[in-house]
């Protein structure tokens, strides 16, 4: 089954590249994208040996319904230049840059990619490329990443390391990640990118914080979620699909204003609510990505 690349990615999930169990499993379950990963899962010493697991494990899928990504090394470690060389090809669909602080890091990430692209007969700029924005510096950049003149599609927050590099407390309320999701959710709108990734939930086990933290995303004009266990693939899209009662509202609206709209008024009440234009293009706007996601 070959994916739909007009679909929006709701649901990320990361598996190290070196764990040919997980590697197996994480194709089964659902995900919008999986990612195999050769940074933070892998040790330095199996870095090497999980590239080649990565083009094995994708290769093996030529009939997909999920897309593949591969997340390298960031660009000022000794790895990144050889994972982009070893990894990419015909089975991929993008890769996961992290740690990107800079328009810089992009350029040289696009530089490699154009590259391996051109080695592998691939069309130059047919890979994405997507960045992880987890570090002060990456979120006070965010504007200028979004803007930049790349092949970026999305950008990704990682609460983790960015919690990390401020010395935030990360609690349940994520009160600290709100200034981050809003520079990153205005900088995408800026650079015309589709709405950013969500960070993962470290908590596992505890799917209630999970969905709060991705309804608070969703607040935030995020897409999608970055994921780090099966489990968080069907809550994510809990979260990330529009459900019926979104869906029917949305068609109420649209259809009441049309009719009010027909008859010369531009704002109606509608169940107690005042709808006017900047409301109907949202329901508009709802209907169109239950149309991309559910058909």
């Amino acid at each position: 089954m070959t994916p739909n690349h007009d679909a929006p990615i709701r649901s990320f999930l990361f598996t190290p590249a070196n764990h040919p169990r997980r590697v197996e499993k994480v194709f089964q379950v659902g995900a919008d994208a999986v990612i195999l990963d050769l940074e933070d899962a892998v040790a330095i010493s199996e870095k090497p040996a999980a590239r080649q697991c990565v083009v094995d494990a994708f290769s093996a899928r030529p009939d997909r319904s999920t897309r593949h990504y591969v997340r390298v090394n960031s660009v000022d470690t000794p790895y990144c230049e050889e994972d982009i060389k070893a990894t990419v090809g015909p089975w991929l669909d993008g890769v996961v840059l992290p740690k990107v602080e800079s328009r810089s890091c992009i350029n040289q990430l696009e530089s490699l990619l154009a590259a391996a692209e051109a080695e592998q007969g691939l069309p130059v700029g047919s890979l994405d490329l997507m960045p992880i924005i987890e570090t002060a510096a990456g979120v006070e950049s965010a504007k200028k990443i979004a803007t930049a003149d790349s092949r970026v599609r999305r950008m990704a927050f990682g609460g983790g390391d960015y919690t990390l590099d401020l010395n935030y407390e990360w609690g349940a309320d994520e009160t600290v990640l709100a200034y981050a999701r809003a520079k990153l959710s205005h900088a995408a709108r800026l650079g015309d990118l589709e709405p950013p990734i969500d960070t993962v939930v470290l908590q596992i086990k505890d799917n209630d914080r999970f969905l709060q933290s991705a309804r608070y995303g969703k607040q935030f004009g995020f897409g999608g979620k970055l994921c780090i266990h099966p489990d968080q693939i069907p809550l994510t899209h809990q979260i990330f699909t529009p459900s019926e009662e979104e869906i029917a509202h949305a068609r109420a609206v649209v259809d009441a204003f049309e009719a009010a709209e027909a008859e010369g008024s531009a704002s109606i009440q509608l169940d107690g609510y005042f709808i006017d234009y900047p409301i109907v293009y949202k329901s508009q706007r709802i209907l169109a990505l239950a149309d991309k996601l559910l058909g």
